[in-house]
């Protein structure tokens, strides 16, 4: 059986969907990436929503690359600063420093990700081939074809990235448990990154870009 995880930041910590051989087998919810990373020691992928790989002097490539891919939907992606930036304590001294760095400043919205970004970027150096980074949006474009017109918080938006992932041989129950508690785009997201791991971890995944750039050594890349 092929195991694996699709974990995707919300409010109050981390959403995952795991699949069994690329079918739903649960979701659930935790404060630290860590949870839900020391209950799937036996994944054979675990793709999560977040930068994975930062340059000290220079904007990342990826998310340009990526943006490319999605149409209407290229607003979903976020600029990620120099890694000096998301060493700042605060917004004020994060966003002087991103403009010293780059030219321009930092959006409160990326910023907001600081501590998700630190967690999965600690756990990336100390275990470098146990995460991969994917991106929902690029996996729904990936399933579809083509980019999507609507956005995941709109009705047709929220009914048509349900039925790719069941296309696909994700059926997202209607009853997760405590999961449930979850923002609906929330779990797709986390089920459309877990439809990535499948393929991430069955070799037929590709990298955005391809190949991936390289930031200290290290390839940086989307996968999905």
């Amino acid at each position: 059986m092929t195991r694996v995880i699709g974990v995707d930041a919300y409010a109050l910590g981390w959403v995952a969907v795991e699949l069994h051989d690329g079918a739903f087998a649960r979701a659930m919810l935790a404060a630290s990436l860590y949870e839900i990373i020391a209950a799937s020691s036996s994944a054979a992928a675990i793709g999560v929503n977040i930068a994975l790989g930062i340059p000290a002097d220079r904007w990342r490539t990826v998310e340009t690359v990526v943006a490319e891919q999605l149409g209407a939907r290229r607003g979903s992606v976020q600029r990620i600063p120099p890694w000096p930036v998301w060493q700042e304590a605060d917004f004020t001294r994060a966003n002087k420093r991103c403009r010293e760095l780059t030219g321009t400043g930092l959006s409160r919205q990326s910023w907001g990700l600081r501590s998700k970004v630190l967690e999965a970027n600690a756990i990336r150096e100390r275990h470098p081939t146990l995460l991969f980074e994917a991106n929902p949006e690029l996996s729904f474009r990936t399933m579809a074809g083509e980019p999507l017109i609507h956005a995941k918080k709109t009705w047709t938006g929220h009914h048509h990235r349900r039925d790719l992932l069941a296309r696909h041989g994700i059926v997202v129950p209607h009853i997760l448990g405590p999961a449930g508690m979850a923002p609906p785009d929330d779990i797709l997201d986390a089920a459309a990154i877990a439809w990535s791991a499948h393929r991430k971890a069955t070799g037929t995944a590709r990298s955005y870009p391809s190949p991936p750039e390289q930031v200290d050594g290290t390839p940086v890349a989307v996968w999905t």
